[in-house]
């Protein structure tokens, strides 16, 4: 391993369940890492088992930075997190220490290495017409419009994902430009660094989904339920926030609200989680530079510093 640890950036990416916070624990016992969170449901307070958040013991040997940022009710963005991204980097750099960037939200990987651009502001005309069309033929209907002019965004969105769908079409139909391309014409804010990336993630999918099965019941045992109650019975927060829109905050929600029952919320949240771990896989395997580690294969971490 190198002795020169000036400017560098460890990346460790994966779906869901994948096994990286474990790794990441085990990376920091062996070497001067500062691990810094890449979720955006960990940046609330309050929302800990639904997330997999460390606990308290786990963050006394390893603190994690961003988590535990922000009460459920405020919005938190991709552009926002850049900011605080960069902001940590330099600050763990400065100690003489490594960032460990830790998580599953490839978006705000994204932003890190292609950077934001201004995208047009939301336009109310486009966007009531666009949903009057959803409600006539369907929001698959409007994805397979996406997928014609933006076949990379229509990959990484699914095809009830509402918001991103028209978002995503309002930008090529105001600017004729796809989301892609505008995406695509950012600024690498890791430009200056020395970035290693890595992608954690089980050899096949049904391995993928008994690990993802094997973390939901987890998270039942420990109290999932009574943790979304909670939030629930605060009353000022909604499902319309982005943090209850969160992979089983939101399905719980429903299910609280009488939307349906329990076994169909379970059913729900397993079927969000696979569906999220596909999209996750699909980001990284267009990713540029990565080394690929299977989750149930040993030395993970002795594999990633001999790379450094």
């Amino acid at each position: 391993m190198s002795s020169d640890k000036q400017r560098m950036i460890i990346c460790l990416m994966g779906p869901t369940a994948a096994g990286k916070t474990g790794l990441a624990m085990e990376l920091a016992k062996q070497y001067p890492f500062e691990i810094i969170s890449v979720d955006s449901a960990m940046v609330y307070r309050g929302m800990d088992i639904g997330t997999a958040k460390p606990n308290e013991a786990e963050q006394r040997v390893a603190p994690h930075r961003l988590i535990d940022m922000l009460d459920p009710a405020e919005p938190y963005s991709a552009g926002q997190f850049r900011v605080d991204a960069l902001h940590e980097i330099e600050a763990v750099l400065a100690r003489g220490n490594v960032p460990l960037l830790v998580g599953g939200t490839m978006l705000y990987f994204h932003v890190l290495q292609k950077g934001l651009t201004t995208l047009p502001t939301a336009d109310g005309e486009l966007r009531a017409t666009l949903q009057a069309r959803a409600n006539n033929e369907g929001w698959p209907a409007l994805h397979e419009q996406l997928a014609r002019v933006d076949p990379n965004a229509a990959k990484r969105i699914h095809e009830n994902d509402r918001q991103r769908i028209q978002r995503a079409l309002e930008v090529y139909l105001l600017t004729g430009k796809s989301m892609t391309d505008w995406q695509a014409s950012g600024t690498n804010a890791l430009s200056g660094y020395r970035v290693h990336q890595f992608a954690l993630a089980p050899t096949d999918r049904a391995r993928l989904h008994e690990r993802i099965g094997m973390r939901f019941q987890q998270m039942l045992r420990l109290g999932f339920m009574e943790e979304v109650k909670r939030l629930y019975e605060r009353g000022d927060l909604t499902d319309a926030l982005p943090s209850m829109r969160s992979i089983g905050y939101r399905q719980a929600w429903e299910h609280l609200s009488g939307a349906y029952g329990y076994d169909e919320m379970c059913d729900r949240i397993l079927a969000a989680t696979r569906q999220s771990g596909k999209h996750q896989l699909t980001w990284l395997r267009a990713w540029p530079k990565v080394m690929w580690l299977d989750s149930d294969a040993p030395d993970q971490a002795k594999i990633i510093l001999n790379q450094l």
